[in-house]
């Protein structure tokens, strides 16, 4: 809690397409925090293709996104994307269970560089990978996770 009784928890996003329970249309991912990183599933459906029979790169890009971004969130931190960069090395077909992965690589003040790792459960083959830098919008709640500078 902080000094005036509110939690330091940035408020849910509940429309999030990626996470958000309310968002009718959305993926529902839920992220949680496993030896040191922040992970989840995601199973794409038929209505997740680009070209038929692949799921559309739009999709992966947006989990791997969301699962950095939680790392962050699931620590108490609000931030934003400010550069991701992503790298498809295998495609996926609909159905096919992702395994999703994030972490922190570097922190400079506000800015926290991140990676996460797409691979499909049934081979282990890494379907994409990501880099991203993100902004900590409040320094003051961050600071309490991994410190200053560090």
């Amino acid at each position: 809690m902080s000094s005036d009784g509110s939690s330091r928890r940035p408020r849910p996003a509940h429309e999030c397409f990626v996470c958000g329970p309310d968002n009718p249309i959305g993926l529902h991912l839920v992220f949680r925090l496993e030896d040191g990183d922040c992970v989840s599933e995601f199973t794409p459906g038929p209505n997740h293709v680009g070209y038929p029979g692949v799921v559309h790169g739009g999709m992966i890009y947006s989990a791997l996104d969301d699962v950095m971004a939680n790392w962050l969130y699931l620590r108490g931190a609000r931030a934003y994307t400010a550069r991701c960069e992503i790298r498809y090395r295998e495609p996926a077909a609909p159905g096919e269970r992702l395994l999703l992965s994030g972490r922190p690589t570097a922190r400079r003040r506000r800015l926290v560089e991140m990676e996460a790792t797409a691979t499909r459960a049934s081979d282990g083959k890494v379907v994409a990978t990501a880099t991203g830098t993100f902004v900590v919008v409040d320094e003051e709640e961050f600071l309490g996770v991994v410190g200053r500078d560090g």
